[in-house]
């Protein structure tokens, strides 16, 4: 069973995907994977919910082959 809302839930997710895009404009390899991490810390505190995280990481891993 699972807590998360997987189903799509974004008001502009073009435009939320344009402001991801936009965050990593100029940044090397290196530390666009660094920003991503950051968010990623930052979204996992605001959640503040071990559980829940944890079937986001199950729903996000790719399907065993």
């Amino acid at each position: 069973m699972t807590d998360l809302t997987l189903a799509p839930n974004l008001d502009n997710p073009d435009d939320i995907y344009e402001d991801l895009l936009n965050a990593h404009d100029g940044l090397s390899p290196e530390e666009s994977a660094s920003l991503n991490a950051r968010l990623i810390l930052v979204l996992a505190n605001h959640i503040g919910d071990r559980e829940i995280l944890r079937q986001a990481i199950r729903a996000a891993r790719p399907p065993d082959p």
